[in-house]
């Protein structure tokens, strides 16, 4: 019966409600007639009373914001919203549409980080409307933005014809403001008449304060108007914060209602509903009229009168709407639940009521807005319960015979004031006669009548009938149980019983004085103060029982007094739970529990299934979502050891793992979901079972059910969440039949013996920790430990390798498998009989294949022998081709001709080295060059400028702002990069300064209690000193890098393009014959021959230019033969061809006419889909062709692209060497279709590291001075900085000062330059030259390594390559390193003297001023916390006056800009 009412009241809550989910969580809300306005994320959104959208706007702008202001102006029809972006951005839009723009401008009249306070709402002063507005901004993340209104309160015009147009503060030349103090939090703010009411929570002082304005005169007075008061919340707890707040106004005017919180939510009391008389202005605090409910965590509230009523509702962080009525003295009725989220998310603070008729409440939950009816009048289905619900929107609807809102009903209503129907009065009391009165406080509507009959066991017992509802008889007819009344009330024809019950008070006895007292109280008897039982004067009256009875005088127990220590589990689903336990002291003589709810006055008293003195198991029913409060019931009537129980919405379940079980059972099993922890098991296979549960898991054993997958099919089982007496359903879990070992094989290794089980491949997934192998073994018992599991195919079968630790001599004779439930016993097989019916079968097979080999051999035995002759000597041809040609390579190559044509090598200037090192990943760093012809008054810095510059060069503020920064959690990696490369740059005239900072960065970072690991130190860029070093490195070693490392950088480079090109180069995917690295390598190109090509130039008139001699391919596509063409051209005459690529086309001359060669045409060859793109053998171009480049015409192109590499779906609609995996290629094609074996071509890796290898050795020996012993000085100052630190540490072992010089310099330095050559030159990196240089820059990395690498003949052929050279390199490595450490130590000043010369050979390169600028963002975003940390550390407070003044003068720079 439970069930179905909680049933019929979740029906009930979401009967004509309306709903809508948006994609973000909703940040404010506002009505207006029949419209509602919501703004989520950047987007308003303009709904109808259904929830139905009808019109959006976007308000994201440039930049992301939150919808801050949400301000309905009716007066003008429009709508006032802004957004945090921009620095504040404000509009005005149509109310009717508020996708049409009235008006815009950026304001300040919101915070610009969006958990800032604020408050924005309308005033009338005079005949004009102003928007009183209040900021209390915070100092995070608020960019550049910067104004002077934080922290205070102002009036905002709105509309053009006030001084100062819209949103403007000045008035007569002024600015009005109220300033506040920063710890303040806005709450609420509202006009009435004359008054101002501004509500704020002063966190500071732990209190709530009333603003009080009087809105007369002009802003200024308004304003200084202000008087502040506090608010009291309440007499029995201190609950200083204001969450939520409503005006209620109507039949109460002045009161308001307000939710106040202690902040303890484990508190059932911790919010409270209070109710005061805002108009008072008492000369203490302002003390509330009432309290009307009480909650663990209500979040909002709204207010509305209704005639004598005042109607509350309430949400709450679990997601509940509940709806309390006051009555005319404040006193309220049960609360009731309208509306419960599926889940815990709070109710938004602000609810609004529909303003068109009040049947209807907006709230929010996360990114749901929901519609809920304030009422559900129909769910009464007779008039006592229509009038028992005390519900002010609700009457019987005489007329229609039904409960409905008072406003629809077309003629009387019979409305609610009290929650019974009918009451009892005592007339008068003589010693032998009594006389009662039945009254009703029904208003009765015309044509109703009350009608009472009075019986005691079913007969008339009054002596005189005064009244229709008197009675008058002898006291002594009182029996013992009572007088039962019946009273029948008809209204228009429907009648009514009450039945009431008359006790003899003065004969009311009990076991106790205690026990007395509670008889009488709850028989509506009178308890003296001389603790005897009498008749009431007037009314019977039910008051509660704990309180009248507090202070009787209790006789002594004959048993101690209980304890209560606890109610196990305290945390419940709303169905209930069984077997609940109460854990205590001296709990055998409780009676019963005592279980009361917050909502609707739920109070029921529970039997006690088992107790001792320790523990009471009893049953908890059913309920709503509520924070319920348990007691023990004693034999004198008093209830002890409150303890709270919290009712929570339904478990979920989300997910299971595994997701199957063998049909004997047994299998662990682990169910995912939501508040799991609330179950009390689960049902499955039609029985409960019980598991290890958590808030997100359920874990199990699954029960056997053997007849669920006969004959190998699959069946699913429901698994149900049990719940008290219900069931919820969960996920499925599929049974599969148990699975089947066939066999097992042991095999001696080493000293063990490794057993291979053979398993019928199924989908039960089995891992190790399930299977539990037991092997006999000499006849004794052993476990075999699982090593693997490998899964088989549908043709073969899954195999368990386990192993039987120094048992290889042993013989086995049985193994025995066990999985759950399910166990599986293997014995040895006799080997002989298999081996004879294995022996017959194969010679059966093989007689058959004898026949079938003869039939051939004979219908088909020329034919097949010619063409399989064929064939084989064809693919000798093709091995032998291509290990020969694999051979030729290796053992020619072309350095002298590499060296020939590299010409003058490209060197990119200082600056933009230095661009493309310190912001690798930003397209341009142009903001911090100097150009040549730059103006001085451009560059000069400004004062602030200087101001910061010179504050940075004070170490002690430099290392605390660098150390507050990283102390940061929004301070990214990337933010550390930059601020790293900015003081680069705005420290680059000075970079003994920054040394000397580099240096104590270092230091500090090597005594982080986090880096307890020395030689983890400097792998990565997680600091700024980290990529402070890379810039340093780079800054200082450049000159060594053009002087020494940049040709033979740039030869290598070289002579790795020239290479590549002289094999097939895949014009689709990159890959190429000639590569280092496998992944890159093109090993089903077709044969090719190089061709020397007579070029020739169109110079214009019809003239031509002399020839010129360009090798190219046969295999090369028009654009590849295009770029070789240019690329000569450069190699010749030193500078590039005066048109691009895509302009110029190339003419084949063939027999006196030309002959257009284009990618595509309309004789491109087409495979499948995809177009193979025209080579010089598509166009039979022969060797020493005359080929013509002219401009590009006017023509029609085949596509719409310059390019059809510009074709997004270039990679699958053409290809090149690489042909699509096409069946119908190989029928049509099959000469294209060769063998090709990736293996063969893998020598073209050596071949092209032979041709490149005296290049990689020339560079490597340069970079580490043992070509011509030369060493940066740089090298030698660091490197002997990390000994000493090491020193300094006192670190002995070896390794660390290596691994922290490898760290330091080749990694973060030279590696990045061997993979980037386009930092060091101008040059173009492509992916097929990256992978090449991956290569090599990994084997520069292994030379550094200390580790001996142990490379198979399986490794990685990229490791293999130079898997010979390494040792080598790394016995140079180890000289290099003693060769600097043997140098003559460099003396500061010698160092001075060159980090000086470096320095003023780049003086003028860069705008220092505009790196200092971009430095100042961050001291800007972060000033309170750097400001913070300087204070903690005990800095000299000097520095903090300075950077007062900094940012003083860079915000009078940016006022000033702005004006």
């Amino acid at each position: 019966m439970r069930t179905a009412i909680i049933f019929i009241f979740f029906i009930g809550l979401s009967r004509c409600d309306y709903s809508h989910t948006f994609d973000k969580q909703i940040d404010n809300l506002a009505v207006w007639k029949r419209s509602i306005y919501v703004a989520a994320g950047a987007q308003l959104y303009q709904m109808n009373r259904n929830l139905t959208v009808e019109k959006t706007r976007d308000l994201s702008g440039s930049e992301p914001g939150r919808v801050k202001v949400l301000v309905v102006f009716e007066r003008n029809n429009t709508l006032v919203t802004c957004v945090t972006r921009n620095c504040g951005y404000c509009e005005v839009l149509d109310l009717n549409n508020v996708s049409k723009l009235i008006y815009a401008e950026n304001s300040s009249m919101t915070p610009f980080n969006y958990n800032a306070s604020s408050l924005c709402f309308l005033v009338e002063l005079g005949s004009g409307a102003y928007l009183m507005s209040g900021v209390i901004e915070t100092n995070e993340n608020v960019g550049n933005c910067l104004t002077n209104f934080n922290n205070t309160i102002t009036l905002r015009n709105t509309m053009h014809a006030q001084d100062g147009e819209i949103f403007s503060e000045i008035a007569s030349g002024l600015t009005p403001t109220h300033d506040l103090k920063a710890s303040i939090h806005f709450v609420d703010g509202f006009q009435l008449g004359t008054e101002i009411y501004i509500f704020v929570n002063v966190q500071s002082n732990k209190n709530v304060q009333l603003l009080r304005m009087q809105s007369k005169g002009d802003k200024s007075a308004v304003l200084q108007s202000t008087r502040h008061q506090s608010l009291s919340c309440c007499d029995e707890k201190s609950r200083w914060k204001l969450v939520s707040s409503s005006y209620i106004g109507g039949d109460f005017p002045g009161y308001w209602a307000g939710v106040f919180t202690a902040g303890n939510t484990s508190d059932q009391r911790n919010t409270a509903l209070a109710i005061y008389n805002i108009t008072k202005n008492p000369q203490g605090d302002l003390k509330p009229e009432a309290v009307a409910f009480t909650h663990p965590s209500m979040t909002s509230v709204a207010a509305v009168s209704f005639g004598s009523w005042v109607v509350l509702f309430v949400g709450t962080a679990n997601g509940q709407l509940i709806k309390i009525s006051l009555d005319g003295n404040l006193k309220p009725t049960c609360p009731r639940v309208l509306y419960q989220s599926d889940d815990d998310v709070p109710v938004f603070y602000k609810m609004l009521l529909d303003p068109e008729d009040k049947k209807r409440i907006y709230m929010v939950t996360g990114n749901q807005l929901r519609a809920v009816s304030v009422a559900q009048c129909d769910q009464y289905s007779s008039m006592r319960d229509c009038w028992s619900a005390q519900d002010p929107f609700c009457g019987w609807c005489v007329p229609m015979k039904r409960c409905m809102f008072n406003s629809e009903c077309p003629g009387a209503t019979v409305r609610s004031v009290y929650r019974r129907m009918t009451s009892l009065q005592i007339e008068s009391v003589s010693s032998d006669m009594i006389t009662v009165n039945v009254t009703t406080p029904m208003r009765l509507p015309n044509g109703s009548s009350v009608s009472c009959s009075f019986d005691a066991v079913g007969s008339d017992i009054c002596d005189k009938p005064a009244s229709p509802c008197s009675c008058t008889f002898p006291v002594h007819n009182l029996q013992t149980g009572g007088f039962n009344i019946a009273v029948r009330i008809t209204v228009a024809g429907e009648g009514i019983t009450e039945h009431l019950v008359v006790k003899n008070c003065p004969n009311i006895t009990a076991a106790s004085s205690v026990a007395q007292c509670y008889a009488c109280v709850t028989s509506g008897c009178t308890w003296s103060s001389s603790q005897t039982c009498s008749w009431p004067n007037g009314k019977l009256h039910q008051a509660q029982a704990e309180d009248v009875c507090e202070n009787v005088t209790r006789p002594p127990s004959n048993y101690s007094e209980p304890e209560v220590h606890s109610v196990i589990p305290s945390v419940i689903s709303f169905h209930g739970k069984n077997n609940v336990k109460m854990l205590g002291e001296n709990l055998d003589h409780v009676t019963k529990i005592r279980l009361q709810g917050t909502v609707e006055c739920y109070s029921e008293e529970l039997q006690v299934l088992a107790q001792t003195a320790h523990s009471l198991r009893f049953n908890l029913p059913g309920w709503k979502v509520d924070m319920m409060t348990v007691c023990a019931l004693l034999p004198d009537g008093r209830c002890v050891g409150s303890q709270s129980v919290m009712y929570r919405p339904l478990p979920h379940c989300t997910a299971i793992s595994p997701s199957n079980t063998w049909a004997s059972g047994g299998r662990k099993v682990t169910i995912f979901g939501e508040k799991l922890d609330l179950v009390d098991g689960i049902e499955l296979c039609g029985k409960a079972h019980i598991g290890n549960s958590s808030s997100k898991r359920f874990e199990f054993r699954t029960p056997p059910n053997l007849e669920s997958a006969p004959n190998g099919t699959l069946q699913g089982e429901l698994i149900l969440l049990c719940l008290a007496n219900e069931t919820r359903e969960c996920v499925q879990l599929t049974y599969l039949p148990n699975p089947e070992f066939t066999s097992f094989k042991a095999t001696p290794v080493g000293s063990d013996l490794r057993i291979v089980i053979a398993k019928k491949v199924d989908k039960l997934n089995l891992t190790g920790q399930e299977l539990n192998i037991t092997a006999t073994v000499d006849d004794q018992q052993h476990q075999c430990e699982v090593e693997s599991i490998i899964l088989g195919n549908d043709m073969a079968e899954d195999s368990v390798t386990c192993k039987i630790s120094n048992q290889s001599k042993g013989s086995i004779q049985s193994v025995r498998i066990v999985l759950g439930n399910f166990s599986k016993q293997l014995e040895e097989q006799n080997t002989n009989k298999y081996y004879w019916i294995l022996l017959g079968v194969f010679a059966f097979i093989a007689l058959i294949i004898t026949g079938v080999l003869l039939w051939v051999y004979h219908f088909k035995k020329k034919k097949l022998s010619a063409e399989m002759n064929k064939y084989l000597d064809t693919l000798e041809c093709e091995i032998r081709k291509e290990i020969r040609q694999g051979f030729v390579d290796m053992q020619i190559t072309e350095t002298s001709q590499f060296i020939e044509n590299v010409g003058t090598i490209p060197f990119l200037d200082y600056k933009h080295f230095a661009s493309r090192i310190f912001f690798p990943e930003a397209s341009s760093m142009s903001n911090y060059m100097k150009d040549i012809d730059q103006s001085p008054v451009k560059t000069e810095p400004t004062q602030s400028c200087l101001a910061f510059s010179q504050l940075i060069r004070n170490k002690t503020f430099l290392t605390s702002f660098i150390h507050a920064l990283e102390a940061q959690k929004d301070f990214t990696v990337k933010d550390k990069c930059t601020v790293a490369s900015l003081l680069t740059l705005a420290l680059h005239t000075d970079l003994s300064y920054l040394t000397e900072v580099m240096q104590d960065l270092l230091r500090a970072l090597m005594d982080q209690s986090s880096n307890v690991q020395p030689k983890l130190l400097l792998r990565r860029t997680e600091s700024i000193v980290e990529k402070l070093l890379t810039n340093w490195m780079s800054v200082c070693l450049y000159g060594f890098l053009r002087e020494s490392v940049g040709q033979p950088l740039y030869l290598l480079v070289s002579a790795l393009v020239e290479k590549t090109l002289k094999g097939p180069v895949d014009c689709v995917t990159g890959k190429a014959l000639y590569t280092l690295n496998e992944d890159w390598l093109l090993w089903l190109s077709e044969d090719f021959q190089t061709l020397k090509l007579k070029v020739s130039f169109s110079v214009g008139s019809g003239e031509e230019s002399e020839c010129l001699e360009v090798s190219a391919l046969d295999c090369d596509t028009v654009e590849q033969v295009k770029e070789k063409i240019l690329a000569a051209f450069k190699s010749k005459f030193g500078f590039p061809y005066y048109k691009q690529l895509v302009e110029i086309d190339i003419y084949y001359e063939k027999d006196g006419s030309t002959v257009l060669l284009l990618e595509v045409d309309s004789t491109s060859k087409v495979v499948g889909e995809m177009t193979l793109l025209n080579t010089l053998k598509h166009y039979k171009v022969p060797d020493g062709a005359l080929i013509k480049v002219t401009t590009v015409k006017n023509r029609a192109p085949l596509t719409a692209q310059a390019s059809v590499k510009d074709d997004q779906n270039f990679t699958t609609k053409y290809c090149h060497l690489i042909d699509p995996d096409i069946d119908t290629s190989q029928r049509k094609n099959p000469e294209r279709k060769k063998l090709k074996l990736k293996e063969i071509n893998l020598t073209k890796l050596l071949s092209t590291k032979v041709a490149v290898h005296s290049f990689v050795e020339n560079l490597f020996r340069t970079i580490w001075g043992t070509a011509n012993n030369k060493v940066s000085p740089a090298i030698k100052f660091f490197f002997d900085f990390l000994d000493s630190e090491v020193e300094r540490k006192k670190i002995t072992d070896p390794d660390v000062p290596h691994i922290w010089k490898t760290n330091s310099l080749p990694l973060r330095f030279w590696v990045n330059i061997l993979k980037n050559p386009q930092f060091v030159f101008d040059i173009d990196k492509t992916p097929l030259l990256d992978g090449c240089l991956s290569v090599i820059a990994q084997t520069f990395m292994d030379s550094f390594s200390l580790l001996d690498q142990q490379l198979g003949k399986y490794a990685p052929t990229n490791k293999l390559l130079y898997v010979k050279d390494i040792p080598q390199y790394k016995q140079e490595v180890k000289t290099f390193y003693k060769l600097v450490k043997d140098l003559p130590q460099i003396t500061e000043q010698e160092f001075r003297e060159f980090l000086n010369e470096t320095a003023k050979k780049h003086e003028n390169e860069f705008n220092e001023s505009a790196a200092v600028r971009d430095l100042y963002k961050y001291v800007k975003r972060y000033f309170r916390e750097i400001q913070d940390y300087l204070e903690q550390n005990n800095t000299p407070s000097g520095l903090l006056v300075q950077l007062e003044e900094v940012r003083n003068q860079f915000e009078n720079m940016r006022n000033l800009s702005w004006e």
